[in-house]
């Protein structure tokens, strides 16, 4: 035994216990150890293994030498020796490793305080969410020839589509199987469309929009007023039609109403809208309408404080009476707001204005950024819009991320976030997200789905 292996110096007892430990049954991953050594150690270990004719005798001798061993050094254990251990796990185990907290990222960080949330109305962004895919797919396969689209070509449009990039659209499909249906077409490929049930459905929007096209003439016209050159962008009200119930085909239906619109082609092609005839009567803000029925509540809604040092000690009902000296009176957001300097106490107010019919112009009394950044130029909004809102609580709220935030229209809404007046298209978009929701009904029972039970997402 000693002739074959030599001194018992400290690397060949190493040796010694790792193959009496993978013997004894105690080192049952032995192989990811001995992956690990280096070539040299290797070798030795396989040439010292391979000329040990008595496995029982080296066990034996391994005790008697391991028991005198550690007479002289009680630490003489695995992985805890003094010499060179280059072959062993030097990386802290994964269970072991600190993790990190992710760095906040203003795609996910939310825009209000947790103490500040409004739960009810962050919940209606979160179902935004959730049938952000249902809505924008609706929209691009209602635009296609006989509503279907390839497969295939759906995998790539998955900003066209909602549905996350990298993810299988087929996933998303099958979560509304009421409203969508794919099906092997003639060619071999696999196509989807629309169920019966959702053409059903379609032909009954169609319906609603006919019904209340005059008043979405009329929202059309007030953006119009309302805007510096009183001119906008077909292209920009068309980006922005779902918020207010405008058809897909309104740059076709406008050319109905010549006695309020003109459609005009820029020389790079841009087709712009213009207003043709004034109206005095649609020149009536909303804030205007509810203080001459609520005095003191549309004077409670805005707060314009007037900057004052400590001096003056005022009491609460005195500041108050002194920050109304700036609020009144208000700059009606139908005046020309770009003859106002950009910095002054009256933009502001004008500004406030503008946002606040804007938002009330809309089916659900709230916007997202992208669509007030939209008409930035027509209103006159600068890129301070963010902290202007903040300081008017009691009327806006802001809900959503830092990066894709929604301004509320708190008048709107009652203490449980639900919209008080809901037009006909609302109602509709709720009847439509209760079909999404449902997984499977029987033939014949469109009727009885009246009766489905709504989930939290519906109002």
């Amino acid at each position: 035994m000693i002739n074959i292996v030599g001194e018992y110096d400290d690397s060949k007892l190493l040796l010694f216990d790792v193959v009496y430990k993978m013997l004894s049954g105690q080192l049952p991953f032995y192989c990811r150890i001995i992956f690990q050594l280096s070539f040299y150690r290797l070798f030795e270990f396989t040439h010292s293994f391979f000329f040990l004719t008595n496995m029982n005798n080296l066990i034996k001798s391994y005790k008697t030498l391991t028991q005198s061993l550690h007479l002289q050094n009680p630490n003489n254990q695995l992985f805890t020796a003094q010499f060179s251990t280059s072959f062993l796990v030097t990386k802290t185990p994964k269970q072991f490793k600190k993790k990190r907290k992710p760095k906040p990222s203003p795609r996910t960080t939310p825009i209000q305080t947790e103490p500040n949330q409004n739960p009810n109305l962050e919940r209606i962004v979160e179902r935004d969410s959730l049938f952000r895919f249902l809505t924008k797919t609706k929209q691009y396969l209602t635009n296609q020839p006989e509503h279907v689209l390839r497969l295939d070509d759906a995998g790539k449009l998955h900003r066209e589509l909602g549905f996350p990039r990298g993810r299988k659209v087929l996933r998303s499909l099958t979560r509304h199987p009421l409203i969508f249906q794919t099906y092997r077409h003639v060619d071999g490929k696999m196509w989807f469309g629309f169920t019966e049930l959702m053409e059903n459905l379609l032909a009954e929007e169609q319906s609603v929009m006919d019904e209340m096209e005059r008043d979405r003439v009329d929202k059309v016209r007030k953006l119009l007023m309302m805007s510096a050159k009183k001119r906008i962008p077909l292209s920009k009200i068309h980006h922005c039609r779902a918020i207010f119930g405008i058809p897909d085909d309104f740059r076709d239906r406008v050319l109905k109403y010549p006695n309020y619109f003109r459609v005009c082609v820029e020389e790079d092609g841009l087709r712009v809208l213009e207003l043709v005839d004034w109206d005095p009567l649609l020149a009536v803000s909303a804030i205007e309408k509810e203080f001459m029925v609520d005095e003191k509540g549309a004077k409670r809604k805005f707060n314009f404080p007037v900057k004052h040092g400590k001096g003056l000690d005022l009491e609460l009902e005195d500041a108050r009476k002194l920050n109304l000296l700036n609020t009144l009176p208000l700059v009606s957001p139908y005046s020309d707001g770009a003859k106002l300097d950009l910095w002054t106490l009256e933009a502001e107010k004008y500004r406030v204005g503008v946002i606040h019919e804007f938002l009330s112009l809309t089916l659900e009394k709230r916007a997202y950024i992208h669509n007030l950044v939209e008409f930035k130029e027509e209103f006159s909004l600068t890129k301070h819009t963010y902290q202007m809102l903040l300081k008017q609580p009691r009327a806006f709220y802001l809900a959503g991320t830092e990066m894709n935030w929604v301004v509320f229209l708190k008048e709107g809404y009652d203490g449980n976030g639900v919209l008080i007046e809901k037009d006909p298209q609302v109602l509709f978009n709720e009847k439509l997200y209760k079909y999404a929701q449902i997984q499977e009904m029987e033939q014949g029972s469109w009727d009885g789905m009246e009766t489905q039970h709504l989930t939290r997402f519906s109002n």
